[in-house]
């Protein structure tokens, strides 16, 4: 499956902003193709950065004293993965999307930077903020966190288990089984715990879009609330039937719309141009 990672806004319209989306465990960009197009039409320049491939679910890490990897049932408990180098993967990737896209035009990258994460890379951003200077090239005006993952797993199971705890849209398990480059039995693992602490400890001071399906196996719902509460802007959306891709799930349109309702706010430094004096619903 081609791996379109880039989205321009519609020829003629001025770019309303920046957006750079992480995906989660296993995926790969194409992962987020549908996404992509839908936000670039609202004149987004949106790009998909990969997953670092130093990635803290997959990787081993060697006792050095047993030389046993981690991840192995003698090895498990021997040595923690390796959340830092992942993060710092992670902060490379996003500062060498930003700069590319910054590079694009003579007036540098368009504003506001928007940070997307799903999954995996939505717990990968959040812990970013507890070491990265908001003086770093990729630091946003705002943050999307979408489908934050929970101490827990549903590892195990057939391709079809692994589908039905990501998402219940045809669509969508169609693109999952095509691209042959998403990573069975990545789905559903875990996530370490160190990388979690970091994430739900997140209290930077831009603001957040929190999203979360009603129906997600894998989200630790009272930890996301309490994250929602702790930040100093936060917005939480809990999505009626989604799964865990709940960018992806049935109500994508829904969820698209309400990502740009909130671009839309961050543009007007969160107090919208136009604002509901009256309404009958």
């Amino acid at each position: 499956m081609t791996q379109t990672t880039d989205f321009h806004a519609p020829a003629g319209l001025r770019t309303r902003g920046t957006i750079l989306i992480v995906p989660g465990r296993g995926e790969t960009p194409a992962t987020y193709g549908r996404l992509g197009a839908r936000l670039a039409y609202d004149a987004y320049r949106v790009r998909i950065v990969n997953l670092p491939t130093t990635d803290p679910v997959t990787d081993p890490v060697t006792d050095p004293v047993t030389g046993t990897a981690a991840g192995t049932a003698a090895g498990a408990a021997a040595a923690p993965a390796p959340v830092a180098p992942f993060l710092d993967a992670l902060a490379r990737g996003l500062t060498e999307a930003a700069g590319d896209l910054g590079a694009e035009t003579a007036d540098g990258l368009p504003r506001p930077l928007v940070l997307v994460g799903s999954d995996l890379g939505a717990a990968g951003i959040a812990a970013l903020f507890a070491t990265a200077s908001p003086s770093a090239v990729w630091w946003p005006q705002a943050v999307v966190l979408a489908g934050l993952p929970g101490g827990g797993s549903q590892a195990g199971g057939g391709w079809d288990d692994e589908l039905d705890v990501r998402t219940a849209c045809p669509t969508h398990r169609g693109v999952l089984t095509g691209d042959t480059a998403v990573e069975r039995g990545a789905l559903a693992g875990p996530v370490p715990q160190d990388l979690l602490d970091a994430a739900y400890a997140n209290t930077a001071d831009v603001p957040h879009l929190l999203l979360v399906g009603d129906a997600d196996p894998l989200a630790d719902r009272d930890a996301i609330a309490r994250a929602a509460k702790t930040l100093p802007q936060a917005r939480l959306g809990v999505v009626r039937g989604a799964h865990h891709d709940v960018l992806n799930d049935l109500q994508h349109r829904s969820v698209a719309a309400e990502v740009v309702t909130f671009l839309e706010a961050v543009r007007e430094e969160l107090r919208p141009a136009v604002t509901v004096e009256a309404s009958a619903w």
